[in-house]
């Protein structure tokens, strides 16, 4: 069975009552919920987790290598400062979708820059929380083409 590891950086527990005029109203447990029925719909074991500590998501990208075959990564700010996280990215070898609920290109500019892009496998940015159904079937179509799903997984 395919594993996916969902992450979710600093301040992302917020959402739903964090400057929705920006991140929009959904919560992360609506996002979490609406991955893991994805998820079970395709046959696709996942795993959610948030930390507002650079060092926690560090330890779980750490902890995915050998057991996990895609991610999806909201790093939140760390995105424009965390060259930790983008090394740890490289160095895994899993493909990783960047996810971001904001156009940080439309931003401040300081946002405009993303440490990890360069190392992820791809990058959606500003289409909500779609985003992250957007990221999911782009990892599921890479398991395909791995031979990561069986004939039988698909929509029950």
């Amino acid at each position: 069975m395919a594993k996916l590891l969902v992450l979710h950086g600093p301040n992302l527990n917020l959402l739903g009552t964090r400057e929705p005029e920006v991140y929009g109203r959904t919560t992360l447990e609506q996002i979490n919920r609406d991955l893991t029925a994805l998820a079970q719909e395709f046959g696709v074991e996942i795993d959610c987790y948030q930390s507002n500590h650079e060092g926690a998501l560090i330890d779980r990208l750490q902890a995915a290598m050998g057991n996990t075959h895609g991610i999806l990564f909201n790093p939140g700010g760390y995105t424009h400062t965390s060259v930790a996280l983008r090394d740890c990215v490289s160095g895994i070898r899993i493909p990783t979708i960047e996810v971001h609920l904001s156009n940080i290109h439309a931003r401040e500019e300081f946002r405009h820059r993303s440490m990890l892009a360069p190392v992820c496998m791809g990058q959606i940015s500003g289409l909500g929380a779609i985003g992250y159904t957007l990221g999911f079937h782009a990892l599921l179509e890479d398991f395909a083409k791995r031979g990561l799903l069986t004939e039988d997984t698909g929509r029950k």
